[in-house]
C-alpha cells in the first residue's frame, strides 16, 4: 500500500547519525577502560586499535563533535520550522500508561497524533541524558586538551555524571528498541528508514495527527475504501 509521508528525509539522517554516534560514543568510552584488551578484543584481527587509550580517545572526540553537530542541527531546523511535534505535553505520562496497557491486554488505544506519548517521553529521556554527557564531556575534554584547572568538585561531579549519564542513555537505547517487540509499533520501522508509514495504520492509530490522517484517506480512497484497503 502507499504509505503516508511521516519522517522527512533530514529526520531520517538525523536519527541514523544520532544512532551511530551513540553507538560509536559507548564502544570508544569503554576503550578508555582496560576492558578490551582484558577480554581480548585486542586480539581480533582489525581491533588492536581498541587497546590503544590514544586513539579510543580521539575517536571519542571525534563522535562527539558529529553527536553535537546534529543535535545543534535537529533543534535548529525544527525550531526553524516550527515542528514540535515530538515535544512531551501535558497527559503524556497517563496516556503512554494506556497506550502501553493496551498493547498486552489487547484492548484498544486512546488516540494518537504524530508521536505516541511514549515516543514524545523516551525523546526527551534520551535528549537530556544526550544534554547531560555532552556538557560534562566538554568538561572532561577541556581539561583533557588544554590542561584547564577546574575545581575538584567540578571534575568529580562532571565524571560522575558522565558515568550517569552512559548507563542512563544505555537504558534509553534499550526502551527505544525494546519497544519494537510489541507489532503494532513494527509499523513505525519503515517510517525511520524510509519516510513513510502505512495509509491504514495512520487513519486507525494516529487519527489525532490532522495532516497524517488526511492523506491517509485520500490514499484509502484511492484504493476502493475502508474495507477493500484495510482488510488485513
Amino acid at each position: 500500500m502507499k504509505g503516508v509521508n511521516r519522517q522527512p528525509l533530514s529526520n531520517r539522517i538525523v536519527h541514523a547519525l544520532t544512532a551511530i554516534s551513540i553507538f560509536a560514543l559507548f564502544f570508544t568510552g569503554l576503550g578508555q577502560m582496560p576492558v578490551y584488551k582484558r577480554y581480548m578484543l585486542t586480539e581480533v584481527p582489525g581491533f588492536a586499535w581498541t587497546g590503544d587509550y590514544t586513539i579510543t580517545l580521539w575517536w571519542h572526540y571525534f563522535f562527539g563533535v558529529i553527536l553535537i553537530a546534529v543535535g545543534v542541527y535537529h533543534v535548529t531546523y525544527h525550531f526553524m520550522r516550527k515542528e514540535f511535534d515530538i515535544v512531551p505535553k501535558k497527559g503524556d505520562l497517563k496516556d503512554s500508561w494506556l497506550v502501553i496497557k493496551a498493547m498486552f491486554t489487547g484492548k484498544e488505544e486512546p488516540p494518537s497524533e504524530k508521536y505516541l506519548p511514549e515516543q514524545r517521553l523516551g525523546y526527551a529521556f534520551i535528549a537530556f541524558w544526550i544534554v547531560v554527557m555532552v556538557i560534562t564531556g566538554l568538561i572532561k575534554t577541556i581539561k583533557n586538551v588544554n590542561g584547564f584547572d577546574f575545581s575538584h568538585g567540578v571534575l568529580f561531579w562532571s565524571a560522575q555524571l558522565h558515568n550517569l549519564g552512559f548507563f542512563m542513555l544505555i537504558l534509553g537505547v534499550f526502551g527505544h528498541l525494546a519497544a519494537f517487540l510489541f507489532k503494532p509499533n513494527r509499523q513505525l520501522l519503515p517510517g525511520m528508514l524510509w519516510g513513510k508509514v502505512s495509509a491504514c495504520y495512520v487513519k486507525f492509530r494516529h487519527p489525532l495527527w490532522k495532516e497524517g490522517k488526511q492523506e491517509a484517506e485520500k490514499i484509502i480512497q484511492k484504493l476502493g475504501g475502508e474495507k477493500k484497503a484495510c482488510k488485513d
